[in-house]
């Protein structure tokens, strides 16, 4: 739990992970920030790959790269079974939540399979911070763009909307984010709401953006917001700039 008792939720754009010669991969200077909105000297720290099917690859590539920080680092599966007895217990006494990128359509569908949408909004509400990259950081929001249904991205309108927002991720490096999130928002398929490019997080305290984060230099976050019939305006908002571990 946060010792702020505020609800925070950290959606990274892209960047989770950096280049490390020794380990493959370290943590980023991302992954820092979202433990230090817990308030604890050691967080206990659950990750979820269901976006990517939970194949036990990623399972260990996630605790290589998690097990780096001073956290105490669990994992909840849902294939072929939920890997926990309990998975509310278990992720409300958790103080950060991470949920990996993939397919978020997918995603969405098994979480409600199996009511972890609601469950994720109760531990939000009780101040386990919420975190994760593209798929993970999509999750929480209204809805925004995805490649879950091909290489061709396309509207996802149901995402669990405990931020009332669109959300852009990879904003960035993949071309086709920026203008379809413009067009979404413009005709009204999709709320105003923010996006992030590669190594940056947005950060909500409740349903309120407070800021962006990155450890780039030039890498930013932006607001989109209707403007007029059919179009939509994109604001950059700079974000704080975050040293290296």
């Amino acid at each position: 739990m946060s010792t702020d008792g505020q609800p925070h939720i950290l959606a990274i754009g892209g960047g989770t992970f950096v280049p490390d010669g020794r380990e493959g991969v370290a943590p980023s200077p991302l992954m820092r920030y979202a433990l230090d909105l817990t308030g604890q000297d050691r967080p206990r720290m659950c990750f979820l790959t269901t976006a990517v099917g939970d194949g036990a690859e990623y399972v260990a590539r996630f605790y290589a790269g998690f097990s780096q920080l001073d956290a105490e680092v669990s994992h909840l599966s849902l294939f072929p079974m939920p890997s926990v007895a309990d998975m509310r217990e278990h992720l409300l006494t958790q103080d950060l939540i991470y949920v990996s990128g993939g397919s978020v359509a997918n995603l969405l569908a098994l979480w409600r399979l199996h009511g972890l949408d609601e469950i994720m909004r109760e531990a939000w509400q009780e101040g386990v911070v919420l975190s994760g990259q593209s798929a993970g950081a999509l999750c929480w929001h209204a809805g925004g763009n995805t490649d879950s249904f091909g290489p061709q991205l396309r509207p996802l309108t149901d995402g669990l909307g405990f931020l009332p927002y669109s959300c852009g991720v990879h904003y960035d490096s993949d071309p086709q984010r920026r203008p379809l999130l413009q067009q979404l928002v413009g005709e009204g398929t999709l709320p105003g709401g923010y996006a992030a490019d590669e190594s940056v997080g947005l950060h909500y305290v409740g349903t309120e953006f407070v800021q962006a984060v990155s450890y780039k230099q030039d890498a930013g976050a932006y607001r989109v917001e209707p403007d007029g019939p059919g179009t939509a305006k994109e604001t950059r908002l700079e974000p704080r700039r975050l040293a290296a571990l």
